[in-house]
Formats: C-alpha cells, structure tokens, sequence
C-alpha cells in the first residue's frame, strides 16, 4: 500500500523504508551467494550517495548519466540523483563509445556513474568529446587500482563524502526530498533509435506514478513479491516495473549475478511477476524445442500430446468457449505429467502474471506460453508515453492482439490507421528538440508511428510500423512483421528481415541461431567451422526451408516468400543492425545487404558478396563470400491480397 501524498519515487521510498524498515527490498548474487538488503539499507545507500553528489557540486536540474548491469547501485544512482531534485539518464551497457558520447553530452551530464573497468574505459576514450563532464564514478573496482585520472572516483568514496556532509548539514536530504514534486523530471529516457539518433523523452515522476498507478488497477502486486531484474535499466519498461513499480507497491528486486545466469537464477527465485522482452521469451521456447528433439521417442510423445491438449484448452478460453470435463481431465494429466515440471524446470512455477512487450511476440510464441500454463500477457506503449498504454486483462488473452487500453488512456486509430493514444503518463517532451516534440504530439495525442486496428471487443491489434507496411509492385500490402515473428517462431532461426516494398513478390534474409542450428549439424554429423561456413550448408538451408514452407502455408499467396538467403554473418547492435532493444534497423540493413537483396530479386542461384563495411565502433572489414539463395515458390501467384 502506497502513501497517496508521496508523489515522488524518493518519497515513495522514504514511506516503504518506515513502514518495511528490516524487511528485504532487493537481493544481488555475488559469488554464487544471495546478499540481501533491507529498504533501510536502501534508503541509507540512497542518502549517502545523494549528498555524496551535492558535495561533489550536483544541482537540482541538473543530468546524470548511468551505465552498467542491473546492479543494486544503479537503482541507488537514480533514486539519488532524483532526491537532490536532478534527473537520471540511463545508457544500455552494450552502447558503444560513439552512443555514449553522443547520449552523455546531448543530455548535459556533469556525472557519470558506471559499473566497472569497461565502463570507464569508454568514457576515458571520450573524454575530450565530453567538455561539460565533471566526474566518473565506479563501483566495481577491479582492474582500476592503478588508473589515476582525477576524473575518476569510486562510489563507497561519494557515499563517505555524502556522510560527512549529512554531519555539517543536517536534514539535507529529507528538505530535498520534500522538496520534490510530481513534475519535477525523474528520467531522460533515450528511444532505440530506429531511424537516427536517439532522441531523451523527459518523464516526469507523475508519469511513472501514473503507468503503475493504472497497471496495479488492472493486476495488483502483493508486498513481498519476487521480481527479477535482467532487462536493462535503461529501457523504460524495466523503469517502471523493476523501479517505480518494485518502489511503489514494496516488490522484492533480485539482480542476476551475470546476464548468462539469469535463466538459472530465475529458478533460484522463482518470480510471481516476470517481464521479458520477446527474445527471451523466443529463446525459451528454442531451448524446449530442442530438449524435445533430443528426448527419446516416449519423452517426445507425450510431450507432443500434452502440448496438443495444452494448445487446444488454450484456444477454447480464447474463444470464450467452455473447455468440456473430458479435455479438463486430460489437461490435468498433461499439467501433472509434462507442463508443471517444464515451467518449473524454467523457473517459472511460482509466476502469477507474465508480460511481454517492447516488440511484437509472434501468436505462435504467444500460444505456447499460454498452453503450458504460464500467464503471459502483451504490454503495449511507447518510450513517449511512461512504456505501457495498453495490456491484456486476465481471462481476457488474445493471441493476435496487445488488449486494451489501460485506465486514464485514450487509444484511437486516426484516418491514416496509425495508432494515437494520450494519458497522463504522456511525456514532457523531447529534450532539446521541439521539432521532434511537435512532430510526436499533435493536440495532445501521442503519434506512435504504429499501424494498428481495434477490434470489436476494443482490443487492439498491432499491425506493424507505418514505415514498415510494404506494398509489392501490383500494389497489393503485407506486413513483413508479422511474417517475420512467425519465422522466429523456429527454434532454428533468430532473426528475419522480409523484403518487398514495390518489388514482384516477397523475398527474405534469415539469421540462423548458431547454437541451435550447430547442434543440429552435430546430430547430423554435418562438420562446420565459423557461423558463415554453417549458414551456406545446403542441409541447413533445407532446413530453414522447412520452415519457411511452414510459414507459408498460413499466408495468403501474394504474402509468402519466394526466395530467401541466410546471412554471413549475425545482426548485431554494435554493427548499426539492430537497436539496443534488439529491434531491426531495416533501412540501414537493406542498404548493407543491398547486393544480397538484389540477387534474391535475379534469376542467380548465388551470390557473390564482395563489399568493404565500417562498422560503428570504427572496425573495417573486407567481405567475400558466396551466398546461395533457396526457391521456395516456384511460380508466386501474386492477388490483390493483404496481411494484417
């Protein structure tokens, strides 16, 4: 239970530390052991490291940058720098030197808290790029004893100088605190950058407060629920669950001991709320794909029944239609035998609610997650409006949709179908870019640049980007969205980009997953050397052709793929190809593969790839490889058909 008048994320934290004092708030492995700390501890670390930052010279107003893992300091840093009435810019820990600079500087930063030697690294290499940087400050000091730059200085020692100033100026923090309003800016929050720079949405604590206000309305949080933070802080979904709404309603936060044991810590903890982003939820499911394939016939067989009866129990409650006494027997029996040990093995058996969101999840993923008995949920927002506008309700689930829009917001399809939706969780503005502000705003009402519908229930359906709607040379539309989640759906290919826009028919360039497409070829005694050697196997591209039929045989005919390729190489963020958040930068990747593209669009049955690239980090490589390409269709009827 929240204190109505704390209209701050410090306040909040002030009233959770006086009312659960001794009780746990957050818990961080190291060293393969659980440490906990108290919301007292909380609050004792928060105060410290917030005077700590008022003696170093931190004014109210003022921007602080912060980069590294999910760490208990991180969580520390924000709630600091927001008590002293100062905002928090959060960067992912994978941005390369250039984002880096390009993010700490348009956003004003005097200081930059970081996790770790890497880190520092960065911002080292930068500096001179950095004029109005004042201070770095580390709390992971391996590797950093010897480093002497007067830019630099630990966390613990802040946290001393914010003790000795609470001595010489009593009540400083608490006067801070009070201080603060529901107004004030909390966080500049940076979008993915899909289409150029990054642009800071300013959101307010009123903001935050409202996107947990309304999701608690919907799916309420008991005091003492188990949360596991691996998203990156920086993304503004894990702001609000993993921060204001662990914050807000007193969740218990564990922060994983490295991002590769998050799925073994996961089963540690068994979470009663989990939120992943569709790739975690995609990697799971490879992961039971392939444990499938590699169980004996027995094992395999009655998976594959319960996962028969699981899928038909879940599409009867989507439908709305009573599942007979027969099936619920037979759906006990799958749950005791196949589904209960399978969510327990991932660490999902004590799961309430879990939620998916930042990028559409295929209705395939979607309905496997629901067929096993795991409670999963789309979230759908913007960056721009707090992360979370619309969510599905309990009993109210649809495969195809996101669900509907959550209380205090407004959701509408304009008359050029893009989806506008306005709340109070709406943000200021972008920082220091009123053309792109009033470009985003139109009389209030968040333009997303999402092509959506709402269905007759008020359900809303996803349809894809404006941008990204493609039209094939006879005019006819599809959306490559939508065909490339049900591609991902394979346990054998990671990532899609579709391709069409005013060509004759719709064409592909796959990622394989390396680590299960290479187990494959060991089962297969197919011998391979690097990623490139693999993808131009021809039984792997038989492979991924299985699948690519699969897809097919859901797609009216104008939407199936013709012919595909699998890339040399893997889409990578630090390359420019995908986002920080993993989403595909599709200009810049049909530019980069543009010969690639155009020889999917030839009669040739390979390509020769020869190309010189500059990748972001400063990198240069000379590329020659030979690409096979794979008919798929071997005539493409193409009518007047669309996908939605």
């Amino acid at each position: 239970m929240t204190d109505t008048r704390a209209d701050t994320l410090p306040k909040l934290l002030v009233h959770q530390a006086e009312r659960m004092g001794q009780r746990v708030a957050m818990r961080e492995k190291e060293y393969g052991i659980w440490r906990e700390l108290t919301w007292s501890d909380y609050l004792d670390n928060v105060r410290a490291f917030s005077l700590g930052l008022r003696a170093l010279g931190l004014r109210r107003g003022d921007t602080v940058a912060i980069i590294g893992d999910n760490r208990p300091e991180w969580v520390f840093t924000e709630l600091a720098v927001q008590a002293a009435g100062a905002a928090s810019v959060g960067l992912f820990q994978d941005a390369v030197a250039r984002e880096v600079q390009f993010i700490v500087d348009h956003a004003d930063a005097r200081f930059v808290v970081v996790e770790d030697q890497e880190q520092v690294d960065k911002l080292l290499e930068i500096v001179p790029q950095l004029p109005k940087l004042e201070r770095i400050i580390y709390y992971d000091p391996k590797g950093l004893r010897r480093y002497a730059e007067k830019l630099l200085i630990s966390f613990p020692a802040v946290q001393e100088q914010g003790r000795a100033y609470e001595r010489e100026h009593p009540n400083a923090f608490e006067d801070a605190v009070e201080a603060g309003q529901a107004a004030d800016l909390a966080v500049l929050c940076y979008t993915s950058g899909t289409t150029g720079n990054p642009k800071g949405a300013m959101l307010t604590h009123a903001n935050l407060l409202a996107a947990v206000r309304n999701l608690v309305d919907i799916d309420p949080i008991a005091p003492g629920d188990e949360y596991v933070s691996f998203l990156p802080c920086a993304w503004i979904v894990e702001q609000v669950f993993g921060v204001a709404l662990a914050i807000s309603e007193g969740m218990i936060v564990n922060f994983p001991e490295e991002p590769e044991t998050v799925q073994q810590n996961i089963r540690e903890i068994g979470p009663r709320m989990m939120l992943a982003a569709p790739r975690i939820w995609e990697n799971l499911l490879s992961t039971v794909q392939v444990k499938s394939d590699d169980a004996g016939r027995i094992k395999r067989s009655v998976y594959q029944w319960a996962m028969r009866v699981g899928e038909a129990v879940v599409d009867l409650q989507v439908a709305k239609k009573p599942v007979p006494l027969a099936l619920t027997l037979r759906h006990k029996l799958a749950d005791a035998l196949v589904f209960f040990p399978l969510r327990d093995h991932l660490g999902l058996s004590e799961l309430r609610r879990a939620y998916t969101g930042g990028a559409a999840l295929g209705p395939d993923c979607f309905r496997f997650f629901r067929a096993i008995g795991v409670n999963l949920k789309q979230v759908y927002g913007q960056t721009e409006i707090s992360g979370l506008s619309v969510i599905h309700r309990d009993g109210d689930v649809d495969f195809e949709t996101v669900g509907q829009p959550i209380g205090e917001t407004e959701v509408r399809i304009s008359d050029r179908g893009e989806i506008v939706s306005r709340s109070p969780g709406l943000f200021r503005g972008y920082y220091k870019n009123p053309e792109a502000t009033d470009r985003a705003l139109d009389n209030g009402w968040l333009q997303s640049g999402d092509a959506g519908i709402l269905d007759e229930r008020g359900h809303l359906v996803v349809i894809d980007r404006m941008a990204d709607v493609m039209v094939l040379a006879d005019g006819s539309k599809f959306s490559p969205q939508y065909i490339e989640n049900k591609l991902k759906f394979s346990q054998y290919v990671k990532e899609a980009v579709v391709i069409g826009q005013e060509r004759p028919c719709v064409t592909a360039l796959v990622n394989i997953d390396m680590s299960n497409v290479g187990k494959w070829a060991e089962n297969h005694q197919i011998a391979y050397t690097t990623y490139t050697d693999l993808a131009q196997k021809p039984r792997v591209y038989e492979l991924i052709a299985e699948d690519v039929r699969r897809v097919n045989r859901d797609l009216p005919k104008v939407a199936r793929i013709a012919r595909f390729a699998l890339l040399y190489k893997e889409l990578d963020a630090d390359d420019e190809e995908l986002t920080r958040t993993r989403k595909v930068r599709r200009s810049f990747v049909e530019s980069r593969y543009g010969d690639l593209i155009r020889g999917l669009y030839s009669d040739d049955d390979v390509i020769q790839v020869v190309a010189d690239v500059q990748y972001q980090d400063g990198r240069q490589a000379h590329i020659e490889t030979r690409v096979p390409v794979y008919q798929v269709e071997p005539t493409v009827e193409r009518q007047p058909e669309a996908v939605a």
